[in-house]
């Protein structure tokens, strides 16, 4: 199951305290219910892959074609609908649903956002550049990028090259991100530090692809008691 995503919604930050007193931020998500409503076969389209649907929407806001799809898989329809290549489709049944319980022994995973919309930025937001000097000659300039191309050979400026242009507003995963606890009770998941995205935007989450032997929060906490309480007797 770890093969498979799960969507959630960023309901927004807070901190979770520790016996020792210590506070660690988390982002708090509201994880989404997922319903499988195809199971993809090699055969037919030359993989393996499980399709599944996320979220409610209404049937008036979708497409006669969508709509024929979803009474044919004899579900409701579906916000977003996601495709997971797998190992193995025995796994998996049409109409079988996915939570959270498929995230309860995983330590880390990865997440996919989109980021915050900043607009057309400069160099200096958007690259981080020190701009033009404040004075002896600068006139006018002062937050510009300086010189983008080169002589008459090639006379262009190169893809990738460094300007002013649109900020955010793109997709991004973060690594190895640490889950402090989970609410199976209100489908919550508190993620350690912050994540892409504002409030109520969609989150990808999935189980961790690099293997990270880090301690986790829990863990370097329990060492902490452990050593408090072995100084404690020899005070003793």
């Amino acid at each position: 199951m770890s093969e498979i995503a799960l969507i959630g919604k960023k309901i927004g930050m807070s901190r979770e305290f520790y016996k020792t007193g210590q506070s660690v931020p988390v982002t708090i998500l509201k994880m989404e219910t997922g319903r499988i409503i195809q199971v993809i076969d090699k055969n037919k389209r030359g993989y393996k892959a499980v399709q599944v649907g996320f979220g409610k929407i209404k049937s008036s806001k979708l497409k006669k074609s969508m709509k024929g799809y979803f009474a044919k898989k004899n579900t409701e329809p579906k916000k977003i609908l996601k495709e997971f290549k797998v190992n193995n489709i025995e796994d998996y049944k049409e109409g079988n649903e996915i939570g959270i319980e498929i995230l309860k022994e995983v330590k880390y995973v990865d997440v996919k956002s989109k980021t915050i919309g900043k607009g057309f930025a400069g160099v200096m937001k958007r690259h981080n550049f020190a701009g033009l000097r404040a004075s002896h000659g600068v006139s006018i300039s002062h937050r510009a990028h300086g010189s983008t191309g080169q002589n008459q050979d090639p006379g262009k400026v190169f893809k990738g090259k460094k300007m002013a242009g649109h900020m955010g507003d793109k997709f991004r995963t973060i690594q190895n991100i640490e889950i402090i606890k989970t609410d199976a009770i209100n489908n919550l998941i508190y993620l350690k530090g912050s994540i892409p995205g504002s409030k109520n935007s969609d989150v990808i989450i999935k189980k961790a692809v690099k293997n990270i032997r880090k301690l986790t929060m829990s863990e370097k906490i329990e060492i902490l008691e452990k050593q408090k309480k072995t100084t404690d007797k020899k005070k003793k």
